[in-house]
């Protein structure tokens, strides 16, 4: 596997069987959860006309992309053949996911404010409790495991709960005060941020 000083493997080979297990169910539920998510997100944004909203389903399809990469890397008998393939796919997936977010937020500069919308306040809401228990499951995991693509789809996962924060920011913001242009803002930074970590894991330096 490619491997760095703080994400090199511990595991003996009974340990490391029930690692590769343990990642296969947690990417397992990270796919589940985001394509309900995809779907609750994509419905809401349309219903509110909300740009916010739509993107945050977008990105919880661009972060299906990502975990099924992992799953499909530990679904074989040697994962560590897989890895570099399954690195390239989540750096596309952080690049994918910056310029979407970047184009979205600039568009929601100039464009219509959204209405109101509970269902999205709740979704981020669930989102931000959720995603952060099982980016760092993951995590813990894949350092155990010597796994950068594991850590690296962990931190895909932690910027889901970036966002998760940022869009629940945004609704609240919008929906209490009319401050609609809070949400493109920050998300232009968090653009940045997925830019980066899609630099890091082509690179293959994710752990750190």
């Amino acid at each position: 596997m490619t491997t760095c000083s703080c994400c090199s493997s511990t595991a003996d080979g009974e340990r490391k069987v029930v690692l590769e297990r343990r990642v296969r169910l947690l990417v397992g539920a990270t796919i589940s959860y985001n394509v309900a998510e995809a779907v609750v997100a994509i419905t809401a944004g349309a219903i509110a006309s909300s740009t916010a909203l739509i993107g945050f389903g977008l990105d919880s399809v661009i972060e299906v992309a990502s975990a099924t990469a992992v799953a499909w890397q530990f679904s074989g008998r040697q994962p560590e053949a897989r890895e570099r393939v399954a690195l390239k796919v989540i750096a596309v997936s952080f690049f994918a996911l910056a310029a979407y977010v970047s184009v979205e937020s600039v568009r929601a500069l100039f464009g219509a404010p959204a209405e109101h919308s509970t269902a999205g306040i709740v979704l981020a809401a669930v989102s931000l409790l959720v995603m952060p228990f099982l980016s760092a499951a993951q995590r813990r995991a894949g350092r155990e495991l010597g796994s950068t693509s594991a850590v690296a789809d962990s931190k895909q996962t932690l910027l889901c709960t970036y966002l998760s924060g940022v869009l629940l920011l945004g609704l609240l913001l919008n929906s209490l005060f009319d401050w609609w242009w809070a949400d493109p803002i920050v998300g232009m930074i968090i653009a940045g941020i997925a830019a980066k970590e899609g630099q890091d894991a082509r690179r293959g330096r994710t752990c750190c």
